[in-house]
């Protein structure tokens, strides 16, 4: 009983591991990473930075990815406390429940539409009876060793990912060519978003690719225009 415990446990790890890098959840975070990058290498001016506007953008931009790949580590843990929150509200209403039909319909509820559609009442009755067999469960939700893991994970993702764009201004001496270089990754990195997200979602991943870059650079066009 204890080896499929920590069997279960370590899968589900694994999933929330994944999970963590999944481009599908990612995407939104990196492409926001990117506009915020690009409103600052957007607002250096070619012709009059000198080195010291170059430093200040450089901090700028690292800083604020830096701040923004926390919050989104931080919104992940309460994303997973939530998760793990409402399972266990569920999972007592169930068991607390003394109308066998209620606890069918519950457990209907929290399962994907496409499970039930071809589950019968039986089975569900069965799920039902299997769930107020179980021990008593915790009180409250926490956080486990693989929910930090993937904070780690979704940190990294957002800052590493976005990190390239300010590259070339610590690498070359120049602007002129740096700002070029800087421009050409995050055209770069803007498709290759868009293009994970139409692979995820279904969608043709060329043609979404495509889309996402011409999305983000009128982001980023709007977000200096305003004053961002």
């Amino acid at each position: 009983m204890g080896a499929n415990s920590d069997s279960e446990s370590g899968h589900e790890g694994s999933r929330r591991f994944r999970r963590a890098l999944e481009p599908i959840d990612r995407v939104s975070e990196v492409l926001f990473g990117l506009i915020m990058v690009l409103t600052f290498t957007g607002s250096l001016s070619v012709a009059e930075a000198g080195r010291d506007d170059v430093r200040a953008m450089l901090i700028g931009a690292l800083g604020c990815n830096l701040a923004w790949g926390i919050i989104d580590a931080v919104l992940y843990l309460m994303g997973c406390m939530a998760e793990r929150g409402g399972g266990l509200r569920k999972l007592r209403q169930v068991r607390e429940s003394s109308d066998a039909r209620e606890g069918r319909r519950m457990i209907a509820e929290a399962l994907p539409p496409i499970v039930v559609s071809v589950m019968d009442p039986a089975e569900l009755e069965s799920l039902r009876v299997r769930l107020k067999g179980l021990p008593e469960p915790p009180k409250r939700a926490g956080l486990r060793r693989d929910d930090w893991l993937g904070a780690i994970a979704v940190f990294l993702w957002v800052f590493l990912s976005t990190f390239p764009v300010v590259v070339p201004f610590i690498f070359m001496s120049s602007t002129q060519p740096a700002m070029r270089v800087s421009n050409g990754i995050a055209v770069g990195l803007l498709f290759l978003t868009g293009w994970a997200f139409g692979r995820c979602a279904g969608r043709n991943p060329w043609v979404t690719g495509a889309a996402m870059l011409v999305l983000g650079l009128v982001l980023v066009a709007m977000t200096i225009a305003l004053g961002g």
